[in-house]
């Protein structure tokens, strides 16, 4: 990440806060259409929709100030709290829309500021029929206005408000002192249309509307030029959004009782016609209402812009040097201004936006949202670290998100559904040209856990004994890296069914040393989780013997939120040195209800195409179920989508047809992806070893499965294991109960 080129010395308070967002929020909207507004759905249709704006906006305002709070926050404004919350990719994603968002508003209050001159072209047209085009207004005045602060950076430009908020104020208390259109006492009854009308243009309204409840966010955007952020930046954007909403209700009863239906839908300036000599005061009110939103936006983007270079989202390092470049004491973003006023000049040239206002809405939403969401959040997730001092409550902030969200397709659904498509294209973008900045933030990791957390307490509450049995295994190994097969084998059986706990012993004595060399391997066996795409948790376990790391396992909570219920040793076929100590450990495994299973690794590469072959005797037909349900499991893998599975069983010569039948009639009823054609029933020959057997049938198998029992290894010991040489991989299985197949 890029710092700036000098350090930002930091002059401004709360004051440049409450006007840049005041000013902006008592723009264009509020003089050339509220009037519109009112004589459309009536009055307490236009009370109605103020109400619903501000529950987008005083959430958002609420959830601002509260992460504004909470961290120290740089140039940028919203980009950085999404960027530092959310990560730099989808920080700059939604960074450059605000951006753009903010650029074309600049264009958007210069081409209304030209309203105010209406008075002046009529005039010039009527007396001299001279045509003037509202370009040769706009143009210009963009132009000085542009100028004025790229040269004299955010200070001119904060000064310049307190001039036209001066003038705007003045303008609403001419208003508020006037009087009704029409004076004859006779008529007065006709001016107040009715409190509610045509409601099924209410949304079409708040489209028209909206654009005034979007300055709420405009100081933000000063958050780099301010001593205390944390400070001005909740108490100046709560205050000019209450004030904002106050003074909008004002002006809506005031234009219901001033005029009537008729002159509201003909006069978009019809607040002339009803102030204190409107004719010069509003109209000026007008140029200042929209020039001081300029402003705002004129300040604030650039500063976005700035504020995204800096963090070299943009795939030129060139466009970021010079993007991010600052000037002077106070770092100010010329170069980002240039460019924000090339961008708003070119919008300015076309004389009208309308279209695009749409999609700036629908930004400002997206953002507004994106606040909300972050609030909710670090709500949701209860990081210790998260520690506003300013706080909302978390409904609130969910509220907000929601309503943000419903409202862009009550607005448009097409301008919605463009945005959205837009957004995540322009992520695309970015992510491509940023792939090393992929990473979970902490947010998400907050959230993350929340949710696993709520879950387990939950899965383990509400387990039962009846449950339905999937496997949650976990496996212990000290030759990790020297044999993949039993991290594969995990692999699979956690990969879709399954719960998965890779465990690597370390030999020894707790101590730094060991601790640190539990950390190296940790990470390696993450990168290596990673590489196979697996579902399973991966830990070590550091313990002076095998008996006690297995003792420490198998005492080890689930973390799917269900007890462990099967362990899973490995040993090399080729050099069973690690079997004797698996074999000793048997008892103290029974003991804890765990299935067993035992992986005998071979040289030989796995090919899957050839299937899973599973052996049953009568002998061990306790273990059947485990072994069908569990082959089931593996098979679920993506590796061993081409693969069978394929049942022999070992049979008296007179009982092979029931033995056949019953076992046909088992794979039907238990639903188990096992053709009949797979099902082989073998006439048992006592002087025919039983490994003889199984090499013959199931040497070319990718996996042979066959089960064991407790009183066998007590007898045979390592023996047991022995035999298997012209088979490959071999999984022997020991279910502590019969398990239930419905």
């Amino acid at each position: 990440m890029g710092s700036p080129a000098v350090q930002n010395k930091k002059e401004m308070g709360t004051t440049p806060v409450f006007f840049t967002a005041i000013s902006t929020i008592l723009g264009a909207i509020l003089f050339l259409r509220f009037g519109v507004a009112v004589g459309t759905v009536g009055m307490a249709g236009v009370i109605l929709l103020i109400i619903i704006g501000h529950m987008v906006t005083l959430p958002t305002a609420m959830a601002i100030s509260e992460i504004a709070t909470n961290q120290k926050v740089e140039g940028g404004g919203e980009y950085y709290m999404i960027s530092r919350s959310f990560g730099l990719n989808i920080g700059a994603t939604i960074g450059i829309s605000l951006y753009l968002s903010q650029a074309i508003s600049v264009a958007f209050y210069i081409i209304a500021f030209t309203a105010a001159f209406g008075p002046v072209i009529d005039y010039v047209q009527t007396l001299y029929h001279i045509q003037i085009p509202t370009q040769a207004i706009s143009i210009p005045a963009l132009l000085i206005l542009g100028v004025l602060i790229w040269k004299k950076g955010a200070s001119l430009g904060v000064k310049l408000l307190y001039i036209v908020v001066a003038m705007l104020f003045l303008s609403l208390a001419s208003f508020f002192l006037g009087h009704p259109v029409q004076t004859d006492p006779n008529q007065m009854s006709a001016l107040s249309s009715p409190p509610f009308k045509n409601l099924d243009q209410l949304f079409i309204v708040f489209a028209i509307i909206f654009p005034a409840f979007t300055g709420m966010d405009a100081g933000v955007g000063l958050s780099g030029d301010l001593k205390k952020p944390q400070k001005s930046i909740p108490r100046g954007t709560i205050l000019a959004t209450i004030t904002g909403m106050i003074i909008y209700i004002f002006v809506v009863i005031k234009l219901n009782a001033s005029a009537s239906e008729q002159d509201l839908l003909s006069n978009p300036l019809i607040m002339s016609k009803i102030a204190l000599y409107g004719w010069i005061i509003i109209p000026l009110g007008l140029a200042a209402a929209t020039l001081s939103s300029a402003i705002g936006s004129i300040l604030v983007a650039p500063r976005t812009l700035q504020a995204i270079a800096i963090d070299s989202s943009f795939p030129s390092k060139n466009v970021n040097r010079f993007l991010g470049k600052g000037v002077g004491k106070t770092n100010e973003p010329q170069n980002a201004t240039l460019v924000t006023l090339i961008l708003a000049l070119v919008f300015v040239s076309f004389g009208g936006i309308d279209v695009v206002a749409k999609i700036i809405s629908m930004f400002f939403m997206m953002t507004y949202a994106s606040m909300n969401l972050i609030s909710f959040f670090n709500h949701f997730g209860a990081d210790p670290s998260y520690r506003p001092t300013f706080k909302s409550k978390w409904y609130f902030s969910l509220a907000g998100f929601f309503a943000a969200t419903l409202l862009m397709f009550l607005m448009s659904p097409l301008y919605a559904f463009i945005s959205i498509v837009s957004i995540f294209v322009l992520y695309l973008i970015i992510r491509h040209y940023h792939k090393k900045r992929e990473g979970l933030e902490s947010i998400f990791q907050g959230v993350i856990f929340q949710i696993s957390r709520k879950l387990a307490v939950y899965l383990q509450s509400s387990a039962k004994k009846t449950e339905t049995w999937r496997p949650s295994a976990i496996c212990i190994s000290s030759d990790t890296f020297e044999r993949d097969k039993i991290f594969d084998l995990l692999n699979w059986i956690s990969f879709s069914h399954g719960f998965g706990t890779y465990i690597h012993y370390i030999e020894g004595y707790y101590s730094k040393e060991t601790h640190n060399e539990s950390q190296k391997v940790l990470q390696r066996l993450i990168k290596k989780a990673n590489k196979t795409a697996g579902n399973m948790i991966v830990d070590t376990v550091i313990s002076p013997s095998y008996t006690s790391a297995i003792a420490q396992i198998i005492q080890t909570p689930g973390v799917s939120g269900m007890e462990n219920n099967m362990i899973i040793f490995e040993y090399d076929k080729q050099q069973p040195a690690q079997l004797p100590r698996i074999i000793d450990n048997l008892r103290m495994v029974e003991a804890g209800d765990f299935d067993i299973c035992i992986l005998g690794t071979s040289m030989r590469n796995m090919n899957f195409s050839n299937g899973i072959h599973i052996w049953i005797r009568d002998i061990n037909r306790d273990n059947e179920r485990l072994m069908v349900l569990l082959s089931y499991v593996i098979m679920g893998h993506p590796s061993w989508k081409e693969a069978t599975m394929s049942l022999f069983i070992l049979s008296e010569k007179n009982k092979m047809e029931e033995t056949r039948n019953s076992s046909t009639q088992f794979i039907l009823e238990g639903r188990i992806p096992v053709s009949p054609k797979n099902i082989r029933v073998i006439e048992k020959e006592p002087e025919v070893n039983f490994r003889t057997t199984i090499g013959q049938y199931s040497s070319e198998a990718a996996l042979t499965i066959v089960g064991f029992y407790n009183e066998q290894i007590k007898h045979e010991g390592e023996k047991h294991f022995e035999g298997f040489e012209t088979v490959g991989d071999i999984l022997f299985v020991n279910a502590h109960n019969i398990i239930e197949i419905e």
